[in-house]
């Protein structure tokens, strides 16, 4: 009865104490973490240098298209157009001297999709700009759009575009149109969905020996298990059956293909360059933008990709201390939670390392 009660007592103690453990590194954790800057939310387009400051001539049009669709196929889930893949885009087109509509397969007010984690002036300005809001309450049908008016086609990204995108024969003669006519095609994340059953004249895929990005199979079967049941396609095998030639890039990091006049992006932290490169596209040099937080945190973690631990760290120490760049250290924190997912305890340490250097750096 003893051994009993000794060995219980034992198993209670290791429980409290694990318990404790986990609690303490949570609270440790949660430190690393800069609070919400509630201020943010109040952002407008006039308190933004980029957009208000040395203002482009207009040199013409690009459409926006963002799906119509709120539910994933046959689950409960719920999706629509990602803001921060709009919001960004929608802006770099503005500040270079584009007018900017937006379209859906269906028209009338589109479904969105705002992770706060993600949010950034932009995409606060985005929520706090009457004519932008006016334009995604009141999107044009794409069936009725004029494709004429019109110098680059831009489909935005969300999951919701799986399903309403690939199989919209307007979207898909529009998109023909304006390959064929040299006019700049972009997509983002899941927005190439829109190219995946595109056929020339000629009878052959447009994807075809075209070097391309989208979201990628581990992208999306680690946020979502049972991505092969929900969506009608994984984006990447659909791509790869059409004969393009697959740019995959690290998860959750920066990376776009550029063929010809054809610029597609990986996913949500791609949308700035993605954005930017379409208007080198179009003829022009990009109008000169602060990079943001979020891009210098990219940048930290593509080193960590490519060269290693102290490499990055090294990056931190001149963003930081010696540039005086910000970096948000949510979105390299995020990554652990990444490495856990992957059951890569390494990995995981190594970017509580990183963020826990990049606050002390930040301090100095």
């Amino acid at each position: 009865m003893f051994k009993k009660y000794r060995a219980l007592k034992w198993s209670v103690l290791v429980f409290v104490s694990f318990v404790t453990i986990l609690f303490a590194f949570g609270v440790w954790f949660m430190s690393l973490i800069p609070p919400k800057d509630l201020a943010l939310e109040g952002t407008l387009v006039a308190e933004l240098p980029y957009l208000s400051e040395n203002k482009v001539p207009r040199r013409g049009k690009i459409l926006a298209v963002v799906t119509s669709t709120d539910i994933m196929g046959n689950s409960t889930k719920i999706t629509g157009y990602e803001l921060t893949e709009l919001a960004r885009a929608y802006y770099v087109f503005q500040a270079n001297g584009f007018e900017v509509d937006i379209a859906s397969p269906l028209g009338g007010k589109s479904p969105v999709i705002i992770d706060d984690d993600d949010m950034g002036p932009f995409d606060y300005a985005f929520l706090n700009d009457t004519d932008a809001q006016h334009k995604t309450a009141n999107t044009i049908p794409i069936d009725k759009v004029i494709a004429e008016a019109y110098d680059a086609i831009f489909f935005a990204g969300g999951k919701g575009a799986m399903f309403d995108f690939p199989e919209n024969r307007a979207i898909q003669e529009i998109v023909r149109t304006y390959y064929e006519a040299n006019k700049v095609v972009g997509a983002v994340c899941h927005g190439p969905a829109a190219l995946v059953n595109v056929r020339l004249n000629n009878g052959r895929p447009l994807l075809e020996n075209k070097s391309v990005s989208g979201f990628t199979n581990k992208e999306e079967l680690l946020l979502i298990a049972d991505a092969e049941t929900i969506f009608p396609f994984m984006l990447q095998d659909k791509m790869l059956a059409q004969g393009a030639r697959f740019n995959e890039g690290a998860m959750y990091l920066e990376n776009i293909s550029h063929d010809k006049n054809l610029v597609t992006g990986q996913n949500p932290w791609s949308t700035w360059v993605l954005a930017e490169t379409m208007i080198t596209q179009l003829g022009y040099a990009p109008k000169y933008r602060e990079i943001t937080d979020e891009e210098n945190a990219v940048t930290i973690l593509s080193i960590y990709e490519t060269e290693g631990m102290q490499q990055a760290k090294q990056m931190i120490k001149i963003m930081s201390v010696k540039e005086k760049k910000p970096i948000k250290r949510i979105l390299i924190a995020s990554h652990s939670i990444i490495g856990i997912m992957k059951g890569e305890m390494g990995r995981f340490m190594d970017m509580i390392s990183l963020t826990s250097f990049a606050k002390k750096c930040e301090s100095k």
